[in-house]
């Protein structure tokens, strides 16, 4: 399988976890999600608490490469699937 392929595969299992992360974990999904597809953050900071929160965790991620950030998002989805499935 190729890692888009499985980068998908996993992505859409975290969508169907029955609970969700804690919001650091969250936030770190997140991240690496946003890395993975965009690459580095690309849009202006937000004023909101939630999504400057999200936008500090994704620029946080900042020169990680997209290949690189979708097997770190592998990674930390296949640690936590037992815990959240």
């Amino acid at each position: 399988m190729s890692l888009d392929a499985e980068f998908q595969t996993v992505a859409k299992a975290v969508a169907a976890w029955k609970t969700k992360p804690s919001d650091s974990e969250n936030l770190a999904l997140y991240s690496l999600y946003k890395q993975a597809n965009f690459g580095d953050v690309n849009i202006a900071e937000p004023s909101g608490i939630v999504e400057k929160a999200k936008y500090n965790a994704w620029k946080g991620r900042k020169g990680i490469s997209q290949d690189d950030a979708k097997k770190q998002y592998i990674e930390l989805a296949k640690q936590w699937q037992s815990k959240y499935a």
